[in-house]
């Protein structure tokens, strides 16, 4: 019996969509506002779900406490109120849109999160945009 779990947390961020190989005409005309120079930014609504068996001892799939505790250190304190573009090492050379900020906390919290439990990764930009990843 697989059951899913899900840990919901928010962090703020500023990012530039650009891709430094194209003329500012080219990134203007794909990436739009959000190829502005100054930034811009987002409250971001990050949702984690593991899936796998209950544990017959604990009653849980995962304890959320640890699991809120790996969002918090790996993800929320590298991330949460800073310029993706600027302030982390992850966007130096990757352009930071949902869909790769989405890929890159699956890799951080997929080292940290046993391989037995099934690993997704829904990431609001939005109320009405995100992006959800799973490994595949």
């Amino acid at each position: 019996m697989r059951v899913s779990v899900y840990r919901k947390e928010h962090f703020n961020a500023a990012h530039r969509l650009f891709n430094q190989n194209w003329s500012d005409e080219k990134n203007e005309q794909v990436f739009g506002k959000c190829n502005n120079p100054s930034f811009h930014g987002h409250n971001y609504e990050l949702i984690v779900q593991l899936k796998g068996e209950i544990d017959p001892e604990t009653g849980y799939v995962y304890d959320m406490k640890v699991l809120s505790e790996l969002i918090k250190k790996h993800v929320l304190n590298k991330f949460d109120h800073r310029n993706l573009n600027l302030d982390t090492d992850e966007f130096k050379n990757l352009n930071p849109s949902a869909e790769n900020i989405a890929v890159v906390i699956w890799n951080i919290l997929r080292e940290k999160i046993d391989r037995r439990f099934e690993l997704t990764i829904r990431l609001y930009e939005t109320e009405r945009n995100f992006v959800e990843y799973d490994g595949n």
